[in-house]
């Protein structure tokens, strides 16, 4: 597991609440999580509920697939 830095992933979501974040597709001209930051690597990270004034920011580990984000 290595700490990991891209500024150029950017995907969607629909989870909710404060547990495992699952990581959906990349937004059009960002790279998936999976691609930037890579599997069981750490990262910083920033979620942000659009629509909203609502973000969250921290430091979150990818699972073996990169499917999902533990914070």
């Amino acid at each position: 597991m290595a700490f990991i830095l891209n500024d150029r992933v950017k995907v969607t979501s629909t989870t909710q609440g404060t547990g495992v974040f699952a990581l959906g597709s990349a937004t059009a001209g960002f790279e998936t999580f999976a691609t930037g930051i890579g599997n069981n690597n750490t990262t910083y990270y920033c979620i942000f509920n659009q629509g909203t004034t609502e973000f969250e920011v921290g430091l979150g580990t990818l699972d073996a697939t990169s499917a999902n984000l533990t914070r």
